[in-house]
Formats: structure tokens, C-alpha cells, sequence
């Protein structure tokens, strides 16, 4: 079998990512359209991507980590952070458009630079990167000036979108250490620990919401039942890009910085923004998607910080605000001297 090189490994990577990422959020707001129960949707998605797996391990398709507590347990807080992002996520599509989402999680970027350079050993940006972040913030705060919800109703409109945003933040952040720390020896590896980790605090919030029984009222609705055909589908086919979208971000952020990863799930809504606009009139308003399409060239502009400490001889270049294969794969072989082979195999 070919192996990649790190520089190929990296294109494919955030492609395969970008992909996975761009129409998640879109299948995702159209299935709440149909089936408006953030965590239970969620909790199917997992279930599917925990069967999926677990089905082509039984097959002899694929290898999969066994449990270990020691590796459990700094997965924990991670899935903390991922469970209470995802159902933010969700509340946010249910209760506002796409684009505002993406606007949000346009800024999380600015606050998991800082994370980087604190607490995983990068250099704080250079003047460029820090002109992109800028760029970023003022892209959101003129799409605020244009939303309607948000001169209607003020910043109470803008709950979920920024509690999703705070906390995806510190998921990406603290999601780079576990790639670094936690040696497991298979891409599935880590996606089979988040969703079945992940599983039982989206019950939970189901419970809170009291989805369960408002699912039941959805379902029988006197004497007929009410589940549309489309949301169906629309369930099996965010479940397949949702285990999709679980390998290929594992596997993209073990190549590149947490901040690049983070903006590389900025960039890759401009494939989310043009869908949404072509298929419903639910989007924002032509002064709101330039507001948008400003916030995505802040991430474009934006250049990957090298490790503190590096020997960086010149100027790496630059191809959509993403780091340059040189500095990526000196990272591959460093981490490949410290950790071994096995590391170097994980998603």
C-alpha cells in the first residue's frame, strides 16, 4: 500500500475534513427543520457511528483500540467539551440561520490562538496573523450590525452561538494535547472514545430538554404519525458524514496546529453558505453574507505560528491561510522521534 508523505497527508486531511465539515452543518439545520431534537438527533448520530464501527471491526475491515481507563481518563474532560459543544451547536441551528452559526464559529480562532501559545508550545502570531484575527472580529461585528435578530431581541440572541463558541475553543485546544498525549495506535481510536464516551451526556441533555416525551406528542400525533420521509433520510445521511467527519478531523488535527485547525473549520463554510443560500430562503441577508465572506479572508490571511522554539530560516509559504508543508512535516518528524511510529498512525 502507497504511504502518503506528510505533505500529501495534510492536503488530504483537510480536503477530506473540509468536505465532512462544509455539509455537516448544512444536513444537520435541514434535519432540524424536520426534527427539531438537538440531542436526540445527536444521540442517533453517535449510536449509527458506534454500530458503523463496530460492525466493520467485527468484519475484519478495520482495527479498533481497545478501552483502557488510562486512556479514558483524559478523554473525559474532552468529551465534556464536545458533548456540551455539540448540543450548543445544535441550539444554535435550531434557534438561528446557518450563517450566524458560522460567524460565531468564525471567532473561535482569536481564543484558541492564545490557547496555543500558552499551553501547547507555539509562538504567539505574527503581525499578518494577528491583521487575519483582527480581520475576523470585525467581519462578526458588522454581521451584528445586520441581523435582525440581534437589533430585535440584543444579545440574548446570541446565547448558544457564544457558548458554542467559548467552548469549541477550548475543545480544539485540549483535542491537539490529547493527539499529542494519548498514543493510541488506530484512526478509530479516537473516534470510537468520543462517541461512546460522548453517548450517555447527550442522553442527559435529552432529559433536561424533556425531548423524550415531546419526541412522543411529534411522533403520535393524535392517530397518525408525523415523521416525514425526508427526515429519515436526512438522519441516515448526517450519521454517515457524522463518522465520516469523526476520522477525518481526528486524522486533520494531528497534522496541523490547533489554531490552523480550527480556522481550516472556518474556511471550509464558504461550501456550507453557498448550499444554504441555493436551497432555501433561511439565510442571511445580502449585507450579513458580505459580513460572512469578511470573516473567512480574516482566515485566509491568517498564518500558522511556528513551535517556540524552532529553527525557522524563512518565510513558510502560504496556501489558504494554512501552514506550509515544510514546517508541517519538520512537526511530523519530531513527533515521530519522540513518540515512535505508532503515533505517527493516529487519527
Amino acid at each position: 500500500m502507497t504511504t502518503l508523505t506528510p505533505q500529501m497527508e495534510i492536503i488530504f486531511s483537510v480536503l477530506a475534513y473540509s468536505l465532512c465539515s462544509g455539509s455537516l452543518v448544512l444536513i444537520n439545520k435541514l434535519t432540524l427543520h424536520y426534527l427539531p431534537f438537538p440531542s436526540l438527533v445527536i444521540t442517533f448520530q453517535l449510536a449509527s457511528c458506534i454500530v458503523l464501527i463496530f460492525s466493520a471491526k467485527c468484519l475484519g475491515y478495520i482495527d479498533v483500540d481497545a478501552f483502557s481507563w488510562k486512556y479514558v481518563k483524559p478523554y473525559l474532560l474532552y468529551i465534556g467539551f464536545f458533548s456540551f459543544g455539540v448540543y450548543c451547536n445544535m441550539r444554535s441551528l435550531a434557534s438561528s440561520n446557518v450563517e450566524t452559526v458560522i460567524v460565531f464559529r468564525a471567532l473561535a480562532p482569536v481564543i484558541v490562538t492564545f490557547l496555543d501559545a500558552s499551553f501547547l508550545g507555539r509562538e504567539w502570531p505574527s503581525q499578518r496573523s494577528w491583521a487575519g484575527l483582527g480581520t475576523l472580529v470585525l467581519g462578526a461585528y458588522m454581521y451584528a450590525n445586520e441581523d435582525e435578530k440581534f437589533q430585535t431581541q440584543g444579545y440574548s440572541a446570541y446565547m448558544w452561538p457564544t457558548l458554542y463558541t467559548i467552548v469549541i475553543s477550548f475543545e480544539m485546544a485540549y483535542g491537539k494535547s490529547i493527539v499529542k498525549s494519548v498514543p493510541l495506535k488506530t484512526r478509530s481510536g479516537p473516534v470510537i472514545y468520543t462517541n461512546v464516551l460522548g453517548f450517555v451526556p447527550m442522553l442527559l441533555f435529552a432529559t433536561v430538554g424533556n425531548e423524550y416525551g415531546k419526541f412522543y406528542d411529534f411522533w403520535w400525533a393524535g392517530s397518525e404519525q408525523r415523521l416525514p420521509p425526508v427526515s429519515v433520510a436526512l438522519l441516515i445521511t448526517g450519521s454517515v458524514v457524522g463518522t465520516l467527519i469523526g476520522y477525518s478531523s481526528w486524522w486533520c488535527r494531528g497534522v496541523v496546529s490547533a489554531t490552523s485547525f480550527t480556522l481550516i473549520g472556518v474556511v471550509n463554510k464558504c461550501l456550507t453558505i453557498l448550499l444554504n443560500v441555493m436551497i432555501w430562503d433561511q439565510h442571511a441577508t445580502p449585507g450579513g453574507l458580505f459580513s460572512l465572506f469578511v470573516c473567512i479572508s480574516g482566515g485566509l490571511i491568517y498564518q500558522q505560528a511556528p513551535m517556540r522554539g524552532a529553527n525557522n530560516k524563512s518565510e513558510p509559504a502560504q496556501v489558504d491561510g494554512k501552514a506550509s508543508a515544510d514546517e508541517e512535516t519538520m512537526e511530523l518528524i519530531e513527533k515521530d522521534q519522540d513518540q515512535g511510529p505508532a503515533q505517527k498512525r493516529r487519527g
